[in-house]
């Protein structure tokens, strides 16, 4: 508790703000069906309208981080809210497709200045012993925001079909307001000096993506591509999944998303720093992977309402898991003066796989109502067993490094 209250509060402040970012994302996902019919467009155009957001954020991202170690954590984190109220508003009031495509890119400019900033944040504020409870924290936002935006869409479009879009833009607009008002600034002027003397921080986004693989931190962004890839293939088609095989209703698909986002929640808050002490980051991130392969894959054979809920569960809380638990390691190996850079290549290979996930899930539903979760969980099995084997490695460097 005394984390979350540190700094005027600035860690329940930093959870809003990346909760707002990452409901954005995935208020879209109940109602789309009804888009599907009203503007006549099919699985493939939805993939591609949910990529579009994480391919602005792809692009971005890495430029955001460089700049909020040059100017500050602050200023870019309101600016990202701002960019992303008006995206939410646009969609609000979009009657053609194309204007869908540009609030949804939009968007993901603003997720891609708030989210490297807001986990750069806690790497500033907190310790080492501290920096596991507050990754949790903040990866407990986005991940809620993430799985319980489709739920908060499901039972706001009962109102209006736009309602949704209004409230979120309304929300971004005063939280924004809010952030400038009393968050602290994080980052030293000594520190912000030194990023812009780096010559390492001028590189191009190309660059660093074709660079990160001599990183020591490469594989973690692996994984990060891979749970991003894996759940937005899951959660892109799960209204139109269960709407075609099982006719879910926009308020049964939300409380799916809704039940098992507020309990993936409740652990990363309360149990997330035990289990990542107990177990280490490399077995959390294998289990997690192998559990979340082996839940999607039932997905495909379980029936009826009960059991789409725990499967649903499980899956989630896996992710839950495994995005922190990744962060904590990502953030452990990079130096001080490069956490923003860092998280924002952290965002960027999660923009890559929320860009990957839904074109694959759409092109493959349109094939198969099947085809997106098999495909899921294939390339979560393949990546447990090299986590698995890298984590060897490490083990066998560390012992021959004592010795």
């Amino acid at each position: 508790m005394s984390l979350l209250l540190k700094n005027r509060g600035a860690m329940l402040l930093l959870m809003l703000n990346i909760f707002l970012a990452f409901t954005g994302i995935g208020l879209v996902v109940p109602i789309m069906p009804t888009y599907m019919n009203e503007l006549g467009i099919g699985g493939s155009v939805v993939g591609l309208l949910v990529a579009a957001f994480s391919l602005t954020q792809l692009l971005v991202s890495p430029f955001a981080g460089r700049l909020s170690d040059k100017m500050g954590r602050k200023k870019i984190i309101v600016g990202g809210l701002a960019v992303f109220a008006f995206s939410e508003l646009l969609f609000g009031l979009a009657n053609a497709s194309w204007v869908l495509f540009v609030s949804r890119m939009l968007g993901g400019i603003g997720a891609a200045m708030i989210m490297p900033a807001v986990m750069a944040y806690v790497a500033d504020t907190t310790s080492s012993e501290e920096r596991a409870q507050g990754m949790g924290f903040i990866n407990a936002a986005i991940t809620t925001g993430f799985i319980i935006g489709p739920g908060i869409g499901g039972y706001l479009a009962e109102l209006g079909i736009r309602v949704p879009f209004f409230v979120a833009a309304g929300a971004a607009a005063i939280v924004a307001v809010i952030t400038l008002l009393v968050l602290p600034e994080s980052r030293s002027a000594e520190l912000r000096e030194e990023a812009r003397m780096m010559k390492g921080n001028k590189d191009s986004l190309i660059m660093q993506l074709m660079r990160s693989y001599r990183e020591p931190y490469f594989f973690g962004l692996i994984i990060v591509f891979v749970l991003s890839f894996g759940l937005a293939n899951y959660e892109t088609v799960f209204g139109l999944f269960v709407d075609h095989k099982f006719a879910f209703t926009p308020k049964d698909i939300a409380f799916v998303l809704t039940f098992g986002s507020i309990a993936g929640a409740v652990v990363q808050i309360t149990a997330f720093s035990w289990i990542l002490n107990k177990f280490g980051e490399s077995r959390v991130i294998s289990a997690c992977l192998l559990i979340a392969g082996l839940s999607i894959l039932l997905t495909l054979f379980v029936h009826g309402f009960v059991a789409i809920v725990s499967v649903t569960f499980v899956v989630f809380l896996a992710m839950d898991i495994l995005r922190p638990a990744v962060g904590t390691q990502l953030s452990k190996m990079a130096d001080d003066s490069q956490q923003g850079l860092v998280m924002g290549m952290n965002s960027a290979y999660t923009s890559l796989g929320n860009i990957a996930g839904p074109i694959v899930a759409g092109v493959l539903f349109d094939l198969d109502i099947n085809f997106p979760y098999a495909v899921a969980a294939l390339v979560l099995f393949i990546s447990f067993m090299l986590s698995v084997g890298y984590a060897r490695r490490r083990r066998s460097k560390q012992v021959t490094a004592v010795r």
